[in-house]
């Protein structure tokens, strides 16, 4: 029924405080209307659409002689009042309690779910959740203001019409405002530094600083082609007295409420983290508000991964012999050249090519023509086995874009493959239930681990110790300063679609998806490492805090060697060049490289 509600008798209790033994035929027919589409007909976000539903239950009812034309008529005109949507209290993790739900409902039955007494005991961390719940909004808020101010919500209505009004969300002039909460607005006085709002009761002052980030207005649904400057120097060139605006409280003055200019973003955002060691679910969240969209984005939507699906293919390199020093040529390359509407040129991010660069430098800096090359060159069949092994189980391309990540997966199936791969290759299957017991307390099932081997430990620690270099040299060096041993990758896709950040330690393990619904781009230069990375830092400084600091454990079958990085030999003898590599016990290189002895002997390929 909406809003959390499931039954009529606690939607009933939702929507008007009572048992629904209690409700008149007015607030019955609301509810009836309910179900085919809770968001849809929700009265406190669509109350015309609600009464329109209303009416057409009422009509029904008349028309299968339920009631006379008379009642309905007296329905009709009866002043409903809802009870305050609060969220003082709110649910802390509606996705993960809804997918919790679902898997009761398919394995004990709707009567056993809502009637039997069930005690379930799930895997989420509360405090996690909360955690991952603030940095996921302010993330996907900051994005969502770098994309530009979509303009007031309305125009011309005076600070005396709203204060009348009810707010739209149902709640009442006087509600307390929870720390970050949006709340319409409405101007009643600009100045030269600042505007004066009414809100909730409460007058407050935006300061300029924390308005003027409304100059880049967006014109279209498009942030790139869209957005333009206004030039505006001063709050009044912005606003006008009656416009009606969202912010959020920053803190009390006395009685004015120092408030700044905030925008519900459209952009919507999942995260979902676990324990590699186990598979439990630490915290998941589907999507940027759940009584805006039930849809759970972290588990159900498909979604293309980019180079985030990289280390998938160089696993597979390893897993076929290779090294992270093996060499590999990053350079242009052409496929279907002969075919105009099949040509593909692999491009690089930054529309340069690098010559003869390593395995581990490859996946840092997230080379894509060279990570083309290297799943042309190990084919595609050792990716695709992988990834099954790993849980993959979205399809995928069996040809060679899969390098890029063309392919959509979940968010939770990358999230499990990459703690697949800092958990020494032994596979967990996540899940959020630990136990259900009846009402008399007996157990109707308890969790029981069944980890797999899908890797070698020693190539799981491979592809992960060239992960830590991307935390270390490459594309998630923001997250370098983090104190602990961390692995992960950034993930980008074409137009800047969709922003990906996985990664984790052996103890915990997260994975961050920004992007819209719909394909389109989410702004000039949003990549996974400016839109989902700082989200996900954020998450990770406070969830592993309390967990102690574990490294990534090198298995006796690896063994470091100091080697020339530009061939890939040993370092030279003698010499003091080289950087440290790690191999697979009898793969590590044998011949020495020659003394570089002139600077001149240093190169690179041509860069077109």
């Amino acid at each position: 029924f909406g809003h959390g509600a499931y039954g009529v008798q606690s939607a009933a209790h939702t929507y008007f405080g009572k048992d629904v033994g209690q409700i008149t035929l007015a607030e019955a027919a609301y509810l009836a209307g309910l179900p085919k589409g809770p968001s849809d007909y929700s009265p406190y976000y669509h109350p015309e659409a609600s009464r329109k539903r209303q009416a057409t239950v009422l009509k029904r009812m008349v028309e299968e002689r339920f009631i006379p034309t008379a009642e309905a008529e007296g329905a009709m005109a009866e002043d409903v009042p809802f009870r305050r949507l609060t969220r003082d209290d709110p649910e802390p993790a509606p996705y993960f309690v809804e997918h919790v739900r679902q898997r009761l409902m398919a394995t004990y039955g709707e009567a056993m779910v809502y009637k039997g007494g069930l005690q379930v005991y799930t895997t989420l961390s509360l405090p996690e959740q909360q955690v991952a719940t603030a940095v996921l909004h302010e993330g996907l808020h900051q994005l969502d203001k770098r994309q530009g101010y979509r303009g007031p919500l309305r125009r011309g209505v005076s600070p005396d019409e709203f204060s009348a009004k009810r707010v739209s969300s149902g709640a009442s002039a006087d509600a307390p405002l929870r720390p970050g909460e949006i709340i319409e607005a409405v101007v009643a006085k600009v100045g030269k530094d600042e505007l004066t709002v009414l809100a909730r009761g409460l007058t407050g002052r935006i300061a300029a600083a924390d308005v003027m980030w409304a100059r880049r207005r967006l014109k279209g649904p498009d942030p790139i082609k869209h957005v333009k400057d206004t030039g505006a120097k001063t709050p009044g060139e912005l606003f006008k007295v009656g416009d009606v605006i969202e912010v959020s409280v920053k803190k009390m003055v006395g009685d004015v409420a120092q408030m700044t200019l905030e925008q519900t973003p459209l952009v919507e955002g999942a995260l979902l983290s676990l324990d590699p060691r186990t598979g439990a679910v630490r915290a998941m969240i589907g999507g940027y508000d759940f009584q805006r969209s039930e849809y759970n984005r972290a588990t159900s939507a498909r979604r293309q991964p980019g180079s985030a699906f990289k280390p998938m293919i160089y696993a597979a390199a390893i897993n076929q012999g290779l090294s992270p020093g093996t060499s590999i040529v990053d350079s242009g390359v052409v496929y279907n050249e002969n075919d105009p509407d099949l040509v593909w040129r692999p491009e690089n991010y930054d529309q340069k090519f690098e010559g003869l660069i390593t395995l581990r430098q490859s996946l840092a800096q997230s080379r894509n023509a060279a990570t083309v090359r290297l799943l042309e060159k190990i084919g595609i069949p050792p990716v695709l086995d992988l990834t099954q092994n790993l849980g993959i189980t979205s399809p995928l391309s069996n040809d060679l874009t899969l390098a890029l990540g063309s392919s959509g997966v979940t968010l939770q199936e990358l999230t499990a493959a990459y703690g697949t791969f800092f958990n020494q290759g032994i596979r967990l299957e996540p899940y959020t239930i630990e136990s259900v017991l009846d009402s008399n307390g007996q157990v109707l099932e308890m969790h029981v681990p069944d980890p797999r081997a899908v890797m070698a430990k020693e190539s799981a620690y491979l592809i992960t110790n060239m992960m830590e270099d991307v935390i270390q040299r490459g594309t998630g060096q923001a997250a370098k300063g983090m104190g602990r041993p961390l692995a992960g990758k950034t993930g980008t896709t074409n137009d800047f679609t969709d922003a990906w950040f996985v990664g984790g330690a052996p103890n915990l393990v997260a994975g961050i998806w920004v992007g819209f619904d719909e394909i389109r781009t989410l702004g000039d230069r949003e990549s996974g490492a400016r839109a989902a990375l700082p989200i996900w830092m954020n998450y990770m400084k406070a969830a592993l805090e309390p967990l102690p600091v574990v490294p990534f454990t090198m298995p006796e079958g690896i063994v470091e060697v100091k080697i020339d990085p530009a061939t890939g030999l040993l370092a030279p003898e003698g010499s003091d060049q080289g950087t440290v590599e790690v191999y697979l016990k009898g793969t590590e290189p044998t011949k020495h490289a020659e003394v570089k002895s002139s600077p001149s002997q240093f190169f690179k390929f041509d860069q077109m």
